[in-house]
């Protein structure tokens, strides 16, 4: 990553957010993801667990290891 990429960070908050962003989406790629299909995926369904009011949150099923994530975010293998 170049210089360049970083200089739109100017607060500790966006810091965080683009190291937590950064953080899921090379997480996702080293699983053999694919890192856009990944994260519309876990925005499309943390939402609505957490609209669910359970009182257990259990989020396992959504880590970038996990067997039951949707074939549409893992990438084709040869």
């Amino acid at each position: 990553m170049g210089r360049k990429n970083w200089q739109l960070i100017d607060t500790i908050n966006g810091a965080k957010a683009s190291a937590i962003i950064y953080s899921i989406v090379e997480t996702a790629k080293a699983n053999h993801l694919k890192p856009y299909e990944y994260l519309k995926h876990l925005l499309t369904e943390i939402p609505q667990r957490l609209d669910q009011k359970s009182s257990e949150l259990s989020l396992d099923d959504q880590l970038p290891w996990s067997e039951t994530l949707p074939d549409v975010c893992r990438m084709k293998t040869k």
